[in-house]
């Protein structure tokens, strides 16, 4: 038997034990942590379809084409391949949209590619900086993020040109 198939009842296991030493009653903590949970999905709803919303129009209206076919050129110069813009615009906005966009460029150019090599660097060392910028903030009841975007944006830019560059020695 593999040892990662027993950490998850190694840990329930353990937290009962924990519970019954310091006389915790386990199903009414973990009723309102549940409680807890729902509220809390309640109060992030509206900001999570307001970026699924968001994110949606950008690519039907063909936004996201266009701002991609201007920024190719830019992209280029500093090494990244011009059919990864539209992965580079939506990354920050959207996991599951970026998600989409990647399995279209290993089905299309392979995974062995540079494109695809470049993707797939690109989906392991980025954020979808503002999905996270509205969860978190939103539930911290933060409303100045003068740093924080620009920060997560720059962080996620440079991470992009220097994964390219790296596929491009390696």
């Amino acid at each position: 038997m593999v040892l990662s198939s027993l950490i998850t009842p190694i840990l329930i296991a353990s937290l009962l034990i924990y519970c019954a030493i310091k006389r915790i009653n386990c199903y009414a903590t973990f009723c309102g942590g549940v409680k807890n949970a729902l509220s809390l999905c309640l109060e992030l709803f509206p900001f999570i379809i307001t970026i699924f919303v968001a994110i949606s129009l950008f690519r039907i209206s063909g936004l996201c084409n266009i701002v991609s076919n201007l920024c190719a050129p830019i992209l280029s110069l500093v090494g990244i391949p011009p059919e990864l813009c539209e992965l580079i615009i939506i990354r920050p906005f959207s996991g599951s949209g970026s998600l989409s966009i990647y399995e279209n460029l290993l089905s299309t150019y392979g995974a062995d590619s540079y494109i695809s090599r470049c993707a797939s660097v690109i989906m392991g060392s980025s954020e979808t900086v503002f999905y996270v910028a509205t969860i978190y903030f939103a539930q911290t009841k933060v409303k100045r993020l003068l740093y924080a975007i620009p920060v997560g944006l720059i962080a996620t830019y440079t991470g992009t040109i220097l994964s390219c560059w790296l596929c491009r020695i390696m």
